[in-house]
């Protein structure tokens, strides 16, 4: 009896052994299912994305190219005035200085219509000169002056009539160069020019060629754009 007693517990445990082993086996069978289910997930959205960014990069590319080429196109419309030797100006921004023109005019006239008198300014004769290009992101402004820091002309992308993202572009610092070097070659007889230039925007070579391209004689370029060396003090770090 005895021996009949223990090959049935044996029996027993045999049989509680195969159970688990098969509940485990079932277990890791569905844990892999799932884990090879999030895999294939992360995976098709690596993709969606993968092919997304794919998809935004080549928009973003084309959006760029077009804007380049209407760059360029608006700086080849740009031509040269026979006379002058100076590139022409388009008519809508001629317009546009016209307008400015007459509105400070107005501004210059008195409550009752009296015009006020200025005195005559003597202008010399300033054939040499430096030429300052501020160029940032959000505007382009051209100023020349004689040897002494004296201005002769200044202009802005603001005088020209651009608004928003259109002031930091190579055209309007090419028509604004335009603009400055007019003024000082009909008023001054300025023919040469030091530039000096200062800031990292998308207009520095456009107006640097525009000053050439005008008529004046770069003798020298010099960058003055202001390099922090350490700078101001970092801010403590956070106690966490």
């Amino acid at each position: 009896m005895s021996e009949d007693k223990k090959e049935k517990k044996q029996e027993k445990k045999e049989s509680v052994k195969s159970r688990k082993d098969l509940v485990l086996k079932n277990k890791e069978s569905k844990s892999k299912k799932k884990v090879e289910k999030k895999i294939e997930k992360k995976d098709t959205k690596k993709d969606t994305n993968k092919n997304d960014i794919n998809n935004d990069i080549n928009k973003d590319k084309d959006i760029d190219s077009e804007k380049v080429d209407s760059e360029e196109l608006d700086i080849l419309k740009v031509k040269k005035d026979k006379d002058s030797g100076m590139e022409e100006l388009p008519e809508d921004i001629k317009k546009k200085l016209e307008k400015r023109k007459a509105e400070l005019s107005r501004k210059e006239k008195g409550k009752k219509g009296k015009i006020i008198k200025k005195k005559k300014k003597t202008i010399k004769k300033v054939s040499v000169g430096n030429a300052y290009i501020k160029v940032s992101y959000n505007n382009t402004i051209v100023t020349l002056t004689d040897l002494s820091g004296n201005v002769l002309s200044w202009a802005s992308a603001g005088i020209a009539g651009f608004k928003g993202p259109k002031k930091s572009t190579p055209y309007a610092a090419q028509i604004i160069t335009r603009i400055a070097v007019g003024k000082a070659r009909e008023e001054y007889g300025l023919s040469e020019v030091s530039v000096f230039i200062r800031g990292i925007g998308t207009g520095r070579e456009s107006a640097v060629r525009s000053l050439n391209n005008n008529g004046l004689i770069v003798t020298s370029i010099k960058d003055i754009t202001p390099m922090p060396h350490n700078g101001c003090r970092k801010r403590k770090p956070r106690r966490v």
